[in-house]
């Protein structure tokens, strides 16, 4: 299994628009991603209601973790998403 920690770079963190954008981008993989925040047991990054439930606030790390074919990509691709600030991207 490949994980991956990020920053939450988003100043509201990861609630309503960065939540949605991020979910869009999970939900493109080919693997099932988990996330997970302060060692608390891993949730599906793909529901927006586990997103919400996380709490993530701006400079939370989070944990990223997937396995198969392409998580190594997949884990790349979504912590580079988080740790950019998804409030100023249009």
């Amino acid at each position: 299994m490949a994980e991956r920690n990020a920053t939450i770079a988003s100043s509201v963190g990861l609630h309503a628009r960065p939540a949605g954008l991020f979910i869009a981008a999970v939900n493109k993989q080919s693997v099932t991603v988990t996330i997970s925040k302060d060692g608390s047991a891993p949730i599906n990054a793909a529901s927006i209601l586990s997103i919400m439930s996380l709490g993530a606030a701006h400079g939370d790390v989070v944990t990223l973790a997937a396995e198969g074919d392409g998580a190594e990509a997949a884990l790349a691709e979504l912590v580079a998403l988080l740790e950019t600030d998804l409030d100023a991207v249009e």
